[in-house]
């Protein structure tokens, strides 16, 4: 399947290449998912460098999104239910078979929404504590995703709030999906890169040292074993 894709790519990407967004990860050459996670890093930092500015993150999960998502309704229904012109359909480059790949990005004022594959998130660029953009934004993918079928898991759904302002601010309130407050927390994979609300790479270092160490100890107990280098070299 993975050599029938490079060969429909090839006479594919022709015809679509003026219609597609400048920010598409996905079958671009030299380009990868690790830019999908730059750009959100960098556009959450430059927004931060501003007088009274916040960061929200919300990180969507959804349940069995590629068996209830009806790919023929994205094309008919997308822009009336996200009100607007019609989205633009991206891919962030994650591995996928017969994946729909649906992505809506969207500016407004200081808003950001963005979305790839299963792994969605809206980050919001909040100025002086005023998020009602951020959460009518929210509201409006989560009622476009139920016009779509998807069906978002509200527990699982989570919240990474950065706040760099030097003066203690009381945690805002809550986002309210389906009835359910998003619980807010410190740390989140996204993309296989772990971020923190300091936006530094302690969290993401700290787990690739332990997934280092976790595999280290796997080739010392084989090595005790007396198995030989080249087949440990499989374990790599």
């Amino acid at each position: 399947m993975k050599t029938l894709e490079r060969l429909v790519l090839a006479h594919l990407r022709p015809l679509v290449s003026s219609f597609m967004d400048p920010l598409q990860f996905a079958y671009q050459p030299d380009i990868r998912v690790d830019d999908a996670v730059i750009y959100l890093l960098h556009t959450s930092l430059t927004h931060l460098e501003k007088a009274g500015s916040t960061v929200r993150i919300m990180f969507f999960d959804f349940s069995s999104a590629f068996n209830t998502i009806q790919p023929r309704l994205l094309g008919d229904n997308a822009a009336a239910s996200w009100g607007g012109p019609s989205p633009h359909f991206l891919d962030s480059g994650l591995p996928h078979t017969h994946r729909p790949q649906f992505t809506f990005h969207t500016i407004h004022h200081h808003v950001i929404s963005r979305s790839s594959s299963d792994d969605s998130a809206v980050v919001g660029l909040i100025t002086d504590g005023e998020d009602r953009e951020y959460r009518g934004l929210i509201q409006d993918f989560v009622d476009l995703c139920l016009w779509n079928n998807l069906q978002i898991n509200a527990g699982k759904t989570k919240e990474l709030v950065v706040d760099f302002r030097r003066r203690s601010h009381s945690p805002p309130a809550p986002v309210s999906i389906q009835g359910t407050d998003i619980d807010t927390v410190k740390s989140y994979k996204y993309l296989g890169v772990h971020l923190n609300d300091s936006l530094d790479w302690s969290d993401n270092t700290n787990a690739l040292v332990k997934k280092g160490n976790s595999r280290l100890f796997l080739l010392r107990r084989l090595r005790s074993f007396g198995v030989q280098g080249p087949l440990l070299r499989t374990f790599l």
